[in-house]
């Protein structure tokens, strides 16, 4: 009898266990890679990295810098400075207006300084909520502007990707931009001021072809996609099958393209390597 009951017991136990474990649907995600339900509380304590596959979801650019920055502190740079329609492109202001909604940003790039691990440097992170992350003018000069404020100060620079390319909704405006940070990059250089490009999920199109691709250092978050155009783009231009891995940041990195790819846990600790590294300028180690 006394069996009977000390069995009864450790099977009420147990569902008394699984009951606590229980997480209702909307406190759940799924990985988009291992499919794995995760409990979201537990998503954000892990960086929104998937605890068992590894797999990075994008983050904003508000959450990267809190991430990255020392006690996640910084100062915002030229907040204010947001896109027009010069264009008069239909639906645009419609969309500017639920993209700062959505973000409570003004624009798809963030630019700050601040510290990391006790290094100041400017920060900027582009964020693909904010209409994919495109680059249009106002993200160019933001970027622009913070380009020429580390080189002001002799700062070390380090930008965040995230982007679909150029913003279609503002046209070869949106193309100038490559050429227009892609001139203060090479101005930057000249003075001799470190760069570090970290790329993340996605980096496309006329961000990849212009200053993503132009760091001292090139950093790369696992997974991302890194390219031009899209491999489906590819695949139908060329008529080929691409390898599975093709444009994600492994393949890159075997390829000579990033320098080293780096989890998102490990890229503050990385990027403080970096920067201790080259204090005073990216010719002093």
């Amino acid at each position: 009898m006394t069996d009977v009951f000390a069995k009864r017991r450790f099977r009420l136990r147990a569902m008394k266990k699984l009951m606590d474990n229980y997480l209702p649907a909307d406190q759940l995600i799924a990985c988009p890679k291992c499919l794995r339900d995760i409990p979201i509380a537990q998503k954000e304590e892990n960086l929104s990295v998937c605890p068992h596959c590894g797999y990075h979801w994008p983050i904003g650019a508000k959450r990267r810098l809190e991430i990255i920055m020392d006690a996640g502190r910084y100062r915002e740079l030229n907040a204010d400075l947001c896109a027009g329609d010069p264009l008069s492109f239909p639906g645009y202001p419609e969309k500017l207006a639920k993209a700062r909604e959505a973000t409570g940003m003004n624009e798809a790039v963030l630019t700050a300084t601040g510290m990391i691990h006790g290094h100041r440097c400017v920060v900027c992170a582009l964020d693909g909520r904010f209409l994919m992350g495109s680059m249009g003018a106002a993200v160019g000069e933001k970027l622009t502007l913070a380009i020429e404020h580390a080189q002001r100060n002799r700062l070390p620079l380090i930008i965040f990707s995230a982007s679909g390319g150029a913003r279609m909704q503002e046209g070869i405006l949106s193309l100038m931009q490559m050429a227009k940070t892609s001139a203060a990059l090479r101005r930057f250089s000249e003075k001799g001021l470190l760069f570090i490009s970290v790329l993340t999920d996605p980096t496309t199109g006329g961000v990849t072809a212009s200053f993503a691709s132009l760091g001292d250092v090139i950093l790369a978050e696992p997974g991302a996609l890194i390219g031009f155009a899209g491999p489906r783009v590819i695949e139908q231009t060329i008529g080929e099958k691409l390898p599975e891995d093709f444009q994600r940041a492994e393949f890159m990195m075997e390829h000579g393209f990033v320098d080293a790819v780096v989890a998102r846990g490990e890229l503050r600790a990385a990027l403080g390597e970096l920067l201790l590294l080259h204090q005073g300028g990216k010719h002093e180690q």
